[in-house]
């Protein structure tokens, strides 16, 4: 699914114009992001978490070389899904 259809779905349920429901999406994805970057988790009952994961550094190797490499430490975005979305889902 595209954002447009996501978009077009949302307003067609929620019954909003495209326009606002656009605007919801992205405030919605905003809040996750900011909420994400401080660092912490955010919680959707029945749906799911997302919170940040912290990859340590640690050295790699170039496969066309073979010479080492350092990986910098990372974060990275997680996303666990609610038992009530697998059940769903299953």
């Amino acid at each position: 699914m595209k954002k447009s259809e996501l978009v077009e779905a949302v307003a067609e349920k929620a019954g909003l114009t495209k326009a606002d429901a656009d605007r919801a999406i992205k405030a919605i994805c905003d809040e996750i992001t900011g909420v994400l970057k401080k660092g912490d988790k955010i919680t959707l009952p029945g749906f799911g978490t997302f919170s940040v994961s912290k990859r340590a550094a640690r050295e790699g190797r170039n496969p066309q070389t073979g010479a080492t490499v350092k990986i910098a430490a990372s974060k990275s975005a997680r996303f666990k899904q609610s038992t009530a979305l697998k059940a769903v889902l299953n």
